[in-house]
């Protein structure tokens, strides 16, 4: 009788589907990607306990975001058993009874290395809560703005509101992370067009209550009321730091920026706040665009679109997608190293587009970047855009 080797992978499959048929598996962790997407770090996969039963939850770790799906047992290391030798090359089973390792060398082989059982058992509880980067004494402006009540519950029709503040703390703190901002000074931020001013309070707390660093916070709107309101909390939480002022994005009167923001500002004014932090030389600038209109009456594209483009939602989509494309690459031609991303689930927004750009010494405004730009410009038949007249670009 031949006698069938078993691979380290097959051993490691094995071990996988018995542990969570068995109830012992704690987690897997599958790392070293080696798929298109360079954002992708790890994905981690615990089980969870839904009302449906026993599922495995997949969390794929990104640099500026995390993606969640829940798949039933079966379904789950089917899948995971996919991703092993092709996306991850590397993989970390964690269980009640033993632990195991496979590895993938750079030719290709993998190898096997069994150690210690995790204990405690893991919770499978699937709504913990969860970890958040501002603190409890957020609370206070959370009412006052009326995001939760007095007991600290969210109000009702607040939830995605409540949800997009504690996103975006996270992203930021990953982009301020990265940014090289001046340590040997306050680092000073604006907030244009900054509304009720939610974001504003939460970039206030998680530099000056999470992060402990010196900051100087501005909000820009053009309401009035807006601007009383928010100076109001403000001093009343005792948020000396941050502080509101009226006007336009073009026209308010500010200290040069290291951090620009600018969430949902219309059509070109996310243009003009982008344009005001180039000149400014601001270091890191975080913009979620929104009705993206400019650009749609001079679409124009190549003659292989134009049945597509007779439709008006694929005018809107193209005008969209054309408009923040030439924004990202008109960046990098100015000297930032760009991001484009997801900012939160569609399911809670529409609007969930955002741009990163971090200035990076020694990105110059080079002809490769340009051309770049004018080629997608001409493409599409743009012939002008707010951020290139903004920033003297020539298509």
């Amino acid at each position: 009788m031949v006698r069938m080797t078993v691979t380290p992978q097959e051993d490691f499959a094995t071990r996988l589907d018995a542990a969570v048929s068995d109830g012992t598996f704690a987690r897997i962790t599958l790392g070293k990607p080696r798929g298109e997407d360079p954002t992708l770090q790890k994905l981690i996969v615990r089980p969870v306990t839904l009302k449906s039963g026993p599922h495995l939850s997949f969390v794929w770790r990104h640099d500026t975001r995390d993606l969640t799906k829940n798949l039933p047992p079966a379904e789950a290391v089917r899948e995971i058993s996919r991703l092993i030798g092709t996306v991850f090359h590397s993989a970390h089973l964690a269980t009640t009874r033993q632990s195991a390792q496979l590895e993938f060398n750079r030719k290709g082989e993998p190898r096997l290395h069994l150690g210690r059982a995790v204990e405690p058992p893991p919770d499978t509880a699937h709504d913990r809560a969860k970890p958040r980067l501002l603190a409890p004494d957020a609370q206070d402006w959370l009412q006052a703005l009326g995001v939760t009540n007095a007991a600290g519950i969210v109000r009702e029709g607040m939830t995605d509101k409540h949800r997009q503040i504690h996103k975006f703390t996270e992203i930021l703190s990953h982009l301020v992370a990265e940014a090289p901002l001046a340590a040997d000074r306050p680092v000073e931020i604006t907030d244009m067009g900054c509304g009720k001013g939610y974001l504003t309070f939460a970039t206030h707390d998680y530099f000056d209550r999470a992060l402990q660093r010196s900051a100087r916070i501005c909000g820009v709107e053009a309401r009035p009321e807006l601007v009383t309101l928010c100076n109001r909390i403000a001093h009343d939480t005792g948020r000396t730091k941050l502080s509101f002022v009226g006007g336009t994005i073009q026209e308010a009167e500010l200290p040069d920026p290291d951090v620009l923001i600018a969430l949902h500002a219309c059509d070109t004014a996310t243009d003009d706040a982008l344009a005001r932090g180039v000149k400014a030389g601001a270091t890191l600038l975080v913009v979620s665009p929104c009705c993206q209109k400019e650009l749609r009456p001079q679409l124009h594209a190549a003659p292989v679109l134009a049945p597509a483009l007779r439709h008006g939602i694929w005018q809107e989509r193209h005008a969209e997608f054309v408009t923040d494309a030439l924004r990202a690459l008109l960046l990098e031609w100015a000297g930032y190293e760009t991001k484009v991303f997801e900012f939160i689930s569609t399911e809670h927004t529409a609007r969930n587009l955002m741009i990163a750009a971090t200035k990076r010494p020694g990105l110059a405004r080079d002809e490769a970047t340009a051309a770049k730009v004018r080629d997608l410009a001409a493409f599409y038949g743009i012939k002008t855009q707010a951020l290139a007249r903004h920033l003297s670009f020539d298509f």
